[in-house]
């Protein structure tokens, strides 16, 4: 995915997607979504609980143990059509203040696997969807985790001279790409909009 080929705009506005323009965590969602429909998923739940203990003390990457926690993947059946029908009921989740400022060139970048994002992109009109490389059947990554300095990193690969305008996240783990906006980089709570410059200065 990038711009090729197209009209490129000098700047475009970039989104987190969880708790930003989604009321929530798409993931964790999507887990419990899972469990209702697919009760052997909580068969993992032991190995899910070793791994995160082991990312806690630091012998796994965040990388390593959400690829150890996605192991659920593999009991769910048709998983493709299930993230459709997940989307069937939580697409009212997509907060009102983004639809109402919604432009075609924007840009969604989020931590979370491409394959459960890209149905809810497409419905939205959303072109341009930058997300973890997971497989969705077994719950392997292709790369690292789509977070911190890794979503600059992935900008700058798939969407190259491009630049940001707006930015907006619900989390400071972002900074890296909110000191790329060359207009404003707002945090999310909710549907309120808070100055990310005013809100570091207030730390």
């Amino acid at each position: 995915m990038n711009f090729a080929g197209e009209e490129r705009n000098l700047a475009v506005n970039v989104y987190d997607f969880d708790k930003t323009i989604y009321d929530g965590d798409s993931t964790e969602h999507f887990y419990f979504y899972c469990v209702r429909r697919f009760p052997s998923v909580l068969l993992w739940l032991p190995y899910q609980g070793v791994s995160f203990l082991l990312y806690a003390l630091g012998v796994y990457t965040k990388t390593e143990f959400k690829e150890r926690f996605y192991r659920f993947f593999r009991s769910v059946k048709q998983i493709e059509a299930v993230v459709e029908q997940f989307w069937d009921e939580k697409q009212g989740g997509i907060k009102t203040w983004y639809r109402a400022q919604q432009r075609d060139d924007d840009v969604i970048i989020s931590a979370s696997p491409e394959f459960l994002l890209r149905p809810i992109c497409n419905r939205l009109g959303i072109r341009h969807l930058i997300a973890s490389r997971v497989d969705a059947t077994t719950g392997k990554y292709t790369g690292l985790n789509c977070y911190g300095e890794e979503k600059v990193a992935r900008l700058r690969a798939e969407l190259g001279s491009v630049s940001v305008e707006n930015f907006y996240s619900d989390s400071l783990s972002d900074a890296p790409l909110a000191r790329l906006a060359s207009g404003q980089a707002y945090l999310v709570s909710g549907e309120k909009l808070i100055s990310w410059q005013a809100h570091e200065k207030k730390r």
